[in-house]
């Protein structure tokens, strides 16, 4: 198996890493998206979310749950792929599957000290963020790299 599948986990497992990385007293970041086609703004955000702690965990979408989040002609990609490439990053230390409509259930199985996701959210309107909160943690959000984004590439590639 690839070093990089390795990372690549079930909530049974996921929780036990976070747990026994956050009695070694790392903290540990959470994020989550579809990453459908990975582009400047997706590792440029999650280099800055994997910054702000110690260990950064994804919540990646399915298949099942980006199709009904994005539209029956996506994912553009399986989420083995995605999950595949995300994983080889260096930033990233462990990929979850999440297959429900938000990843509440995972924020919450996982009690994370952060949870990040992007400027274009507001805080309080964060899924999660207030299990985060009472939990102790911190909800933060990061900026995008302006024109960067999967649905431009995807109209830029119909045009042409």
């Amino acid at each position: 198996m690839e070093k990089s599948a390795r990372k690549i986990v079930g909530i049974a497992e996921a929780k036990k890493l976070v747990k026994t990385w956050q009695q070694a007293g790392d903290q540990v970041v959470f994020t989550n998206g579809c990453f459908d086609l990975i582009h400047l703004g997706h590792v440029d955000y999650l280099e800055k979310a994997r910054l702000l702690g110690d260990k950064l965990v994804l919540g990646l979408n399915t298949d099942d749950s980006v199709s009904r989040f994005k539209g029956p002609e996506r994912p553009l990609q399986d989420q083995s792929s995605r999950a595949r490439v995300l994983a080889a990053m260096q930033f990233v230390d462990l990929v979850v599957f999440f297959n429900e409509d938000t990843p509440l259930e995972l924020i919450s199985g996982l009690l994370r000290n952060i949870l990040v996701k992007g400027s274009d959210y507001l805080t309080e309107n964060i899924v999660g963020a207030d299990v985060v909160k009472r939990a102790g943690g911190v909800v933060k959000t990061i900026d995008f790299v302006p024109g960067y984004s999967t649905t431009r590439i995807v109209e830029k590639i119909k045009k042409t």
